[in-house]
């Protein structure tokens, strides 16, 4: 029997090959999304909740919204509020799912409030190459787009580029190919999970001290 698993969902490509894996996997049944945001939008990606919206709707299944105080609240504030909502969220959990890469402490982390909580922690892609990560997200056609860059790693001219293998082999010495060091952050717009896909107007860049965030009007277009 396949165990209920659901996923923490950023809006961008790890958490998408997360889902497209477990979807392949004999051992796990992708029952939802859950997504943690501030004042209406996803830290980092800026994407807006509604966009979240309209990724859930287009894979079947539920988003579990999860509202923080602030970007970078107290370790027990964070986790109690997560573990909070997901019981409150009644969906029938075995184990929950991230899109983790590096080995540098994130799976401990996970696991030190997820497993207390009766249910395994899940790390598909942990451990592996960037570089294999990359080329397979390309591969299975998984649209992204390049919304967030992070100036004291990459240009701004990076922002608002679709991820593909031109921009990956055009990535500055030291930028990791799925920018897991958080040099660019990223949006998916369409894949084979997807039952339709969501179209972007770019409208113009939003330029902070140190972030640049690609604006736009987004559209769901069902199949």
């Amino acid at each position: 029997m396949k165990k209920n698993v659901i996923i923490s969902w950023s809006s961008g490509k790890d958490s998408t090959l997360t889902l497209e894996r477990l979807i392949d996997s004999d051992l796990y049944q992708v029952v939802g999304l859950y997504t943690t945001y501030v004042k209406n939008e996803v830290p980092f990606q800026a994407t807006p909740i509604s966009v979240l919206d309209m990724q859930a709707e287009l894979l079947g299944l539920p988003l579990i919204k999860i509202e923080l105080p602030t970007v970078f609240p107290s370790n027990e504030v964070y986790q109690s509020t997560i573990i909070n909502q997901l019981k409150a969220s009644k969906i029938d959990i075995d184990a929950v799912a991230f899109g983790d890469m590096f080995c540098n402490g994130i799976e401990a982390y996970r696991r030190s409030y997820i497993e207390p909580a009766g249910w395994e922690s899940v790390f598909p892609l942990l451990g592996e190459r960037s570089a294999d990560l990359a080329q397979e997200i390309i591969e299975r056609g998984i649209q992204t787009l390049v919304v967030t860059t992070d100036g004291e790693a990459l240009s701004a001219e990076y922002c608002g580029l679709w991820y593909n293998q031109a921009f990956v082999d055009s990535l500055p010495s030291g930028v990791d190919p799925c920018g897991e060091n958080g040099e660019f952050h990223t949006l998916v717009t369409e894949t084979r999970s997807y039952q339709g896909k969501i179209a972007l107007t770019l409208t113009h860049q939003e330029q902070q001290e140190r972030f640049t965030h690609q604006r736009y009007q987004a559209q769901s277009l069902p199949k």
